[in-house]
C-alpha cells in the first residue's frame, strides 16, 4: 500500500501521521534546508553591504508579504470568522531543539495569516502541558508523539469555520517549505465545504492547466488512490524544489562574486548595480519557490476534484 510522504497530510479528527522512510526524508530535508540557507546567504550579503554603506531611502524599500498570492486570494474569500487552534505542547526535556524552533516558526506563519485576514482569522495557541490543553488537542484530532522518549507531545493545527473542522494532525520540520500550501489547502477545503455545493465541482470548472499537469503525472486516475495520487504530486513538487535550489546556488554565487569585485575597487555605480542584482536574485528565487508551492496546491486540489467527479 502506498502512503503519503508528509506526516501532516491526513485531515480530520483521529487521523494518524504517516512517515516516509528515514533515508528519503533525510535527503529531502537536506535539499529543502539548502533552499532556505541559500536565501539566507543572499540576505546576509545584502545586510553586510548595507551596514557598511548608507541605507537607501525608505521610499525605495518595498514591503513584501510573507504569504503567497494564492494564499492571500484564499483569505480574501473569507466571509465568516475562522478560528485556527495551534497546538505546540512539547516536552522540553526530550523534544529536540530543532522541533521546538520549528514550532516557533509555525506560530509566526499563523500570525501572518491572522494579520493578512484583516480580523477574519483568530489564532488560539496552546503551549502548556496542562490536562485541559492535552485534552483539547486530542479532541481536535492532533496526534500524540514522543511517547517513546518522554512526555506526550502534540504539534498540530486545527481549523474551525462555520461548524466544520479540518486538522493538520502532526507537523514536521522536514516539509516546512510546503507548510504554507498545506495550511491554505485546509482553509480552502473549509471554504468550499461551507458553500454547501451539492454536486462535486465539474471537471470543466477546474483550472485547465492544472488538469493537464495532473493527467500528465497520473494518466490513469481511476487506478490511483487518493493517497497514492497525493504522493505522486508531492514527489513532483519536491523535484521542482530541487531544481530551484540548484539554480539558486549558481545565481547567488555569481551575484556574490560580482558584489565582492565591485566592493574591491569598483565604482559606486558598479557597487550599487551589483547589490541590486543580488537583491533581484534573492527576490526572483523566493518568488519561484512560492510559485512551485502554489502550483502544487492547485494540482492537489484539482486531483481531488477529478477523483470526486469520477464517482
Amino acid at each position: 500500500m502506498t502512503h503519503t510522504n508528509r506526516p501532516w497530510l491526513a485531515v480530520g479528527s483521529g487521523a494518524a501521521p504517516v512517515a516516509r522512510p528515514g533515508e528519503q526524508a533525510g535527503t529531502r530535508t537536506i535539499v529543502l534546508l539548502l533552499v532556505i540557507c541559500l536565501l539566507g546567504v543572499a540576505g546576509g550579503a545584502f545586510w553586510f553591504y548595507s551596514a557598511s554603506k548608507s541605507a537607501p531611502p525608505a521610499a525605495d524599500v518595498q514591503p513584501v508579504s510573507p504569504l503567497s498570492d494564492s494564499t492571500r486570494a484564499a483569505l480574501g474569500r473569507l466571509e465568516s470568522p475562522l478560528e485556527i487552534r495551534f497546538y505546540a505542547l512539547l516536552d522540553p526535556a526530550t523534544v529536540p531543539a530543532p522541533v521546538t524552533a520549528f514550532a516557533g516558526r509555525v506560530g509566526q506563519l499563523l500570525s501572518a495569516y491572522q494579520q493578512e485576514a484583516g480580523g477574519k482569522i483568530k489564532v488560539v495557541s496552546f503551549s502548556s502541558q496542562a490536562s485541559s490543553d492535552l485534552n483539547a488537542a486530542v479532541a481536535d484530532g492532533v496526534t500524540v508523539f514522543n511517547l517513546d522518549k518522554g512526555e506526550a507531545s502534540y504539534l498540530g493545527v486545527a481549523f474551525l469555520l462555520n461548524g466544520r473542522k479540518e486538522a493538520l494532525p502532526h507537523l514536521a520540520p522536514e516539509w516546512e517549505p510546503a507548510l504554507e500550501s498545506d495550511v491554505t489547502r485546509a482553509i480552502i477545503r473549509l471554504l468550499d465545504a461551507s458553500r454547501a455545493v451539492a454536486a462535486p465541482t465539474a471537471v470543466s470548472q477546474v483550472n485547465t492547466a492544472a488538469v493537464q499537469q495532473v493527467r500528465a503525472l497520473i494518466p490513469d486516475l481511476a487506478a490511483v488512490s487518493v493517497l497514492a495520487g497525493k504522493e505522486i504530486l508531492q514527489d513532483a513538487a519536491y523535484k521542482e524544489f530541487t531544481v530551484a535550489a540548484k539554480e539558486m546556488q549558481a545565481q547567488v554565487k555569481d551575484a556574490e562574486q560580482r558584489l565582492s569585485q565591485a566592493q574591491n575597487g569598483g565604482t559606486e555605480a558598479e557597487r550599487q548595480a551589483a547589490l541590486k542584482r543580488l537583491q533581484e536574485v534573492q527576490a526572483e528565487q523566493a518568488e519561484k519557490l512560492k510559485e512551485i508551492a502554489a502550483r502544487s496546491m492547485a494540482m492537489m486540489n484539482t486531483f481531488q476534484q477529478l477523483k470526486a467527479s469520477a464517482h
